[in-house]
């Protein structure tokens, strides 16, 4: 290479160009870094709401009439090549609700978990001559997802500020029974 004084304009921008690649990789490594980092605070995060909702989750059904007496957390069925994942499973010999937790609930969130609950009975068939409802629970709730989720039918579960969690659907809510003679619940 030249003197400082001899340099070229090839010379400069070699320079530039090496400087700019040498950015680009460490911008890249770090970037990865963050992605992984997000990942973990996220996963973990998760894992921390769905056992704020769990405690609470049997006796809130059962105040609403679903006489649900199994908790199942982060239950997972693999067919035909495809996955399903639940965060929380409450069940009885004829009925069970499926609930998605969230940090954050958002209308997409909801919609992902309406196609989630009718591929429910293929990825977990013990329960496909049960009643299905669905629930979704939320510490954020974003972009009317709350109405959304109602009016599909589901349970809708929040944070009442004291750490504890409640149902935010009136008393006379129906949900929809994805399961079994799919439609509304039928009075007892």
């Amino acid at each position: 290479m030249s003197s400082a004084s001899e340099l070229t304009k090839e010379d400069i921008f070699r320079m530039f160009a090496e400087t700019d690649r040498r950015q680009d990789k460490r911008s890249a490594e770090t970037d990865k870094k963050i992605k992984e980092l997000a990942s973990l605070f996220t996963g973990q995060w998760g894992k921390l709401i769905e056992a704020l909702v769990k405690p609470s989750a049997l006796k809130l059904f059962q105040e609403r009439g679903v006489d649900v007496t199994e908790t199942h957390q982060r239950v997972e069925s693999s067919r035909e090549g495809k996955q399903m994942e639940i965060d929380l499973l409450l069940t009885n010999d004829h009925e069970a609700v499926v609930v998605e937790v969230k940090t954050t609930l958002r209308v997409e969130d909801v919609r992902a978990f309406l196609e989630d609950l009718s591929e429910f009975a293929f990825f977990f068939p013990r329960y496909k001559s049960t009643k299905i409802y669905g629930a979704v629970a939320g510490i954020q709730i974003e972009e009317e997802a709350d109405k959304f989720a109602y009016r599909q039918g589901l349970f809708v579960l929040a944070g009442s500020g004291e750490g504890l969690v409640r149902i935010l659907n009136r008393p006379e809510f129906e949900p929809k029974n994805f399961g079994v003679g799919q439609g509304r619940r039928a009075k007892k």
